[in-house]
């Protein structure tokens, strides 16, 4: 049972923000830390960490229940609710253009979304370079073997 306390408790030298993390990313209660830690976690998430668990959410959820006055001790492995917008990421997804069917001028062209030019040129563009080299190559072997059967099907004619 000592192991298991021991195991558990995070390193002597470890900071508020890694121990946030490290209960996070192990299934642990994330209650008990001030608002200032809370956003300090969630700057320093690390990458992994953000992109393959819901530890962001929890954190933000563990941050509201401080900061309304809730224990923050709900564990993580729990699924939390949505974490409504802060003002500043409300502000950032408002000022994102609303792009509609309308068309848009990028460089000297007028491009329209959902437009679909269809030309021959553009089927032989859309082939990688490699690929385009490789058809090359097996055309001029086909035509080779071709030339070589009919030359020896000559000769052999002549030869009679």
């Amino acid at each position: 049972m000592l192991t298991a306390l021991l195991s558990s408790a995070s390193p002597a030298g470890a900071s508020a923000v890694t121990t946030i993390v490290e209960r996070c990313a192990s299934g642990q209660p994330l209650g008990g830390f001030s608002q200032q830690q809370y956003r300090e976690a969630l700057q320093n998430l690390p990458t992994e960490v953000e992109e393959y668990s819901p530890c962001a959410n929890l954190i933000r959820h563990a941050e509201l229940a401080a900061a309304g006055g809730g224990s923050g001790a709900e564990p993580a492995s729990t699924a939390a609710a949505p974490v409504p917008l802060t003002p500043a990421e409300r502000t950032a997804l408002n000022s994102v253009p609303k792009l509609g069917v309308a068309p848009i001028r990028v460089g000297n062209q007028v491009v329209r979304p959902g437009l679909i030019h269809a030309d021959v040129a553009s089927a032989v563009n859309t082939l990688p370079s490699p690929l385009l080299a490789i058809l090359a190559f097996l055309l001029v072997c086909a035509l080779l073997l071709a030339g070589r059967a009919i030359g020896n099907r000559v000769r052999a004619r002549r030869a009679r």
